[in-house]
């Protein structure tokens, strides 16, 4: 694997601790700005919408841009982000710091998938993907201890100083290692992509709207059950709450071992390694549910919810961009899919607590959602198979 590929791993490291961080510095922030636990929430949800927005508008903006120079300014933006929330002297420049960090987080997914396509062979290219994405998935098992343990010791800013740090390593390195003309497997990590006309008319295809349907759906179903999985541990598995924080870790594992997996096998048959994925998912939910009272099955659920869970993202992504002919428009909609598809899952399995039905409930909710991402799935793969 090319070097350029670790400058772009440690650059979704640094973006995936940003966002996860902080779940462990909220009441540390809370105090030191002054502001009340649900004003000190919104550092979180004004992160994830900002995400979803970014994903479109920096896309659609940088479209005629070389790809190298819109990466080295979208961890340019980052770097700004986390500098104003680690110097923030009051809560409104802590949030502007928070909204400008997760402006870069869409777009340097999907501008980065795409780079990092180019900068493997054509073969290789979900593997590539897969490793690019291993910065964020190391950044899921590593940030909220991270921030807890960093927060204790050297309170909450000297937590944004690291994340700036880390940001300024990935800037130095994308800028030195992600190569500026075509590669040898005939790509161009660093060409402009189409004018936003063109960009628009990859939307026309189905397949493009099949596979973002599928990737949203797919991550609602696990961030359905994930929203609520703490409540899930404690008041059915009969863990403590200081558990949660290892369980937790658990998952993160599986999502590092499921992209590591998913990327190879998508590179030898995406579809149904897409389709075994998310069916492996809907399994392991309706599962989870059944067996959410035994402790041991627990941790071993939770192991395979986060490996069945990232095991279709690197697949998802590279086949979003083949059916879009490469279009960084649709790479960056896939990222805003996927929080679309947290926001769906988050919000239904509440739905279904709120409605007495125990919680449990948001693992067979998710089930039923990534049942439904299997069904669009197959169908997509046969649409494909016939063309």
């Amino acid at each position: 694997m090319p070097s350029g590929l670790i400058a772009l791993a440690l650059g979704g490291f640094g973006i995936g601790l940003t966002e996860f961080l902080i779940a462990g510095l909220l009441p540390q922030i809370a105090s030191g700005l002054a502001v009340s636990a649900a004003a000190a929430g919104w550092l979180i949800s004004g992160y994830a919408l900002s995400v979803a927005i970014g994903a479109i508008a920096l896309t659609a903006a940088t479209t005629r841009l070389p790809r190298k120079q819109v990466l080295v300014g979208l961890v340019a933006l980052f770097v700004i982000g986390n500098l104003l929330s680690a110097l923030a002297p009051n809560y409104q420049v802590m949030l502007l710091g928070r909204v400008v960090a997760a402006m870069c987080h869409g777009s340097f997914f999907g501008i980065g998938s795409l780079v990092a396509c180019a900068l493997a062979a054509p073969e290789r290219k979900s593997r590539a993907v897969a490793v690019m994405f291993a910065g964020l998935t190391l950044a899921n098992v590593l940030g909220v201890p991270f921030g807890a343990l960093v927060g204790e010791r050297w309170g909450w800013r000297a937590a944004f100083w690291a994340v700036t740090a880390i940001g300024v390593l990935a800037l130095t390195g994308i800028a030195a290692l992600v190569p500026a003309r075509p590669t040898e497997a005939g790509h161009s990590a660093a060409t402009p992509a189409a004018g936003l006309r063109a960009q628009f008319r990859a939307f026309r295809s189905w397949q493009v709207w099949l596979t973002l349907t599928a990737t949203g759906l797919g991550y609602g179903g696990m961030f359905g059950a994930l929203s609520y999985i703490a409540y899930t541990f404690t008041e059915v598995g009969g863990f403590s709450s200081a558990d949660v924080a290892w369980l937790l870790m658990v998952y993160g594992v599986g999502l590092v071992a499921g992209n590591l997996i998913g990327g190879r096998a998508a590179d030898q048959d995406r579809d149904r390694a897409l389709v075994l994925a998310l069916l492996g998912l809907t399994v392991t939910l309706a599962v989870f549910g059944l067996l959410a009272a035994d402790p041991t099955a627990s941790v071993v659920l939770v192991f395979l919810m986060g490996l069945f869970g990232f095991a279709a993202v690197p697949g998802m992504i590279t086949r979003v961009t083949d059916v879009a002919h490469g279009a960084a428009l649709a790479a960056g909609a896939n990222v805003s899919a996927s929080n679309v598809g947290n926001a769906l899952g988050a919000w239904l399995g509440g739905l279904a607590i709120s409605v007495g039905l125990g919680y449990t409930a948001p693992l067979y909710v998710g089930a039923g959602i990534t049942l439904i991402a299997v069904l669009v799935m197959a169908v997509a793969a046969h649409q494909a198979r016939r063309h």
